[in-house]
This record gives C-alpha cells, structure tokens and sequence, in this order.
C-alpha cells in the first residue's frame, strides 16, 4: 500500500483495541490501541509498517498517529474513562519534537474530562538509543503529569538492563510469542526472572504481550506477570469489551497453574525427604573423622540413581574434597581439581548454609544451569558438622523422568 492513499484517506483509519487483562482481578483493566487501515473493497490491514517505516517523512507519520489517537481518546471518553489506555509511540518521533504532539493531543483531552494516569506511553525498548537518552529529562516531565511510560519487548533484544533503572518505567512489556509450545527455552526463564526480580525493586508492572498458548500463559504467570495481552486471551476489536468478559478462562487456568505448582512443590518435598533419609543412614555407617573425599565416594554410590556429582564445602564456600563424579559407565571417580575451589560467590550460597544451621536439615535448590553440563540441574546441600556441608548435584536426565521436579 502507498503510504500517500493513507495520508489522502485519513477516515479510512480506524482503531482497534487489545484489551490488557490483570492477574489480581482476572478483569480487563486497558486496551492497547491498534491503527487498521480499511480498504475500499471492506478489507482491513493492520498499520504497523507505517509506523515502523523510517523511509516515511516524520510529518506523515505523526500526523498518521495523532488521528487514531484522537478517534481512540473520542471513543474512550465515551464509554469507558477508568481503564487504562496504551498508546505504542515510537522514541525517534518523540525524541523529534521533544514530546510536543502528543503531550499538546492529550492535554487538550484533559479538559474534556481525560485523566492522564489512565494513559500510558509505551515505547520499545531497542528504540531507546544513546541519542534517545537525553529524554529522561521529558520522561520525568511526563510522568509528573501523571502519564505512564512503558518500555516494550524488554529482554527480548540485547538491551541492557541499565535503561530500566536508568529510566524507571511504570510497565515493564515482555514479549512471549516467539516462545514455541514444546520449547520455552529455560534461559528466558532465567533473564524473565531478573527483569521480574529489578521491576519489583523498582515498583514496576511487568505485562506478558503475545501469549496465543496456554503453556505462553503459564510462563508468564510463573514469571510474575501481573497484565496479561493476547490472542489466547482476547483478541483486537473495535470496541471494548465487558471487564469480566475473560473471567472464567482465566480463574479456570490460574486453578490448573495453582494445581501444578502444588503437584509440583509435592514431588520436590518428597525428594528432599528421600535424599534425607539416605544421607542419615549412609552416614551413620561412615566415620566421623574419615577423608572428606572417602565420604563423598560412599555417598556418590549410596545415590548413584540421582546424582552425578559429589563435593564438600565448608561454611566459608571452601571446597574441602575433591569432586566425585560419575561416569558414563556408572563408576564413581575423584577428580581432584575441585579442591580448594571458592563457591561463595554463588547466588544463593550463604542462604542455604544459613538455612542449613538453622533449620537442621538437607535444602533442594531451584532448577539453574550447571556450567560445565550446560544443562538443568537441581543441587541438594546437606550439613555434616558445624562447618561442613555435602553438595550433591542431581542431573537433568532424573529430573525428567520424575513428574513435578523440573
């Protein structure tokens, strides 16, 4: 299509509105405005090139996005001023004319009633340039007004986390669509887990954006979703909707979610239990005082069917024994090049020592990346004295086999 038949047909633009549905209230609380294009012969095209098209002079395509905006902000002074409405912007225009357009579009709505904390800027992260930097003087100024920013597709790209602290969104949009049904790549989860992790120190939302699958809407609940958008959910129309209209989908799946994650905290229970017991017995025929690499060679065997590696540290992340590992063959070797290694730089590592000393028991950790495997594993972390503790890596391969542990 010829971007001047839009620019001479401007009725011919029509918005669609994706509703945005929230966690806590399983109802529709925004829409996410789309510009569709209507063609003479009653087909409707989504207007995304335009906006994305560098090639299209900055005129035509502010002058392209003020007009949906001014029939969306028309509409929804109509009908429904309490939700949220997302209005996708794009960073090089703002940057452009330093906000004028939209700030001048949306403040002549004020008068007619528009609250300005129910409109919210959504910009993409990757158009967030060094050049773009020098806006976080209007962003502030924005948000004073009571508008809302929103970075869009974050950690999809290479983006650096640092734009997020260094521009402190309101929402915090991550894409899933390119996550596949039998495929949701278990380094997403853990850079997801970050940006959940930084969007709540910060006092950020975090929204989940294309979900077209249940198991797409099951990630983004497992990775603190709180918005929910797409088809799976709610598909574009051009009016809004009822607030509970996606309602009963929602609490039928978030029962199916609750029931897994039990199920799933029931299996890891029981296997901390059953690890428990062994290491108790298997202990209790081993000499207090014998070789730390003796103890780890008796324990590798006794948990053969689940482990492959065996170590012990000290509570100052010192390893004390060499590594017992299992080979292809189901023998268990030293490997000496272990010791004296430091692992008190681990996330998570004098937690569980405390954890350990307080609570007088064994600790199954999360799922993480083994670096010398590169694949998931499980570490179960047991106290043997005051001081010394026995770390025993469970491998991906058991961890498939029993239901509920990955």
């Amino acid at each position: 299509m010829d971007p001047l038949d839009i620019m001479m047909n401007l009725d011919h633009v029509i918005p669609y509105y994706q509703p945005i549905v929230s966690a806590d209230t399983r109802k529709v609380i925004g829409y996410e405005l789309k510009a569709y294009y209507l063609t003479e012969d009653g087909e409707k095209q989504r207007l995304d090139w335009f906006f994305k098209d560098s090639s299209i002079p900055h005129d035509f395509r502010l002058e392209v996005i003020t007009c949906i905006q001014q029939k969306a902000l028309d509409y929804y002074l109509e009908t429904d001023k309490t939700v949220l409405l997302f209005f996708s912007y794009d960073a090089e225009l703002l940057y452009e004319d330093d906000g004028e357009t939209i700030l001048s579009l949306l403040q002549s709505y004020e008068s007619k009633g528009l609250d300005l904390s129910k409109i919210v800027l959504e910009l993409k992260e990757k158009q967030i340039t060094e050049e773009v930097y020098s806006l976080n003087s209007l962003f502030k100024y924005i948000k004073t007004l009571g508008i809302q920013i929103a970075f869009d597709d974050v950690g999809k790209t290479s983006g650096n986390l640092d734009k997020l602290t260094y521009f402190e969104p309101n929402i915090i949009k991550i894409d899933v669509s390119f996550l596949k049904e039998d495929a949701l790549p278990h380094l997403y989860n853990d850079v997801h887990y970050s940006i959940s992790m930084l969007a709540h120190k910060m006092g950020s939302t975090l929204l989940f954006k294309g979900i077209t699958t249940y198991n797409q809407f099951n990630y983004a609940w497992r990775n603190g979703g709180r918005y929910y958008q797409g088809r799976y959910l709610a598909k574009s129309n051009p009016q809004f909707v009822e607030k509970d209209t996606y309602k009963d989908i929602m609490e039928r799946d978030f029962q199916l979610f609750v029931k897994y994650e039990k199920k799933k905290m029931k299996a890891q229970l029981q296997l901390t239990t059953d690890i428990q017991q062994l290491f108790k017995q298997t202990l209790q025929d081993i000499d207090a005082n014998a070789p730390h690499d003796e103890i780890i060679i008796t324990i590798g065997n006794a948990c053969s069917p689940f482990a492959f590696r065996v170590y012990i540290c000290n509570d100052e992340g010192i390893q004390l024994s060499s590594n017992a590992e299992k080979s292809r063959e189901g023998d268990w070797e030293l490997n000496p090049e272990g010791r004296q290694k430091n692992w008190s730089w681990r996330p998570y590592f004098f937690e569980s020592i405390v954890r350990m000393n307080v609570e007088k028991k064994g600790i199954l950790s999360n799922l993480y990346t083994d670096i010398d495997r590169n694949e998931q594993i499980r570490t179960y972390s047991y106290p043997i004295s005051k001081n010394k503790y026995i770390f025993m890596d469970i491998p991906y391969d058991y961890l498939f086999e029993q239901e509920g542990l990955l």
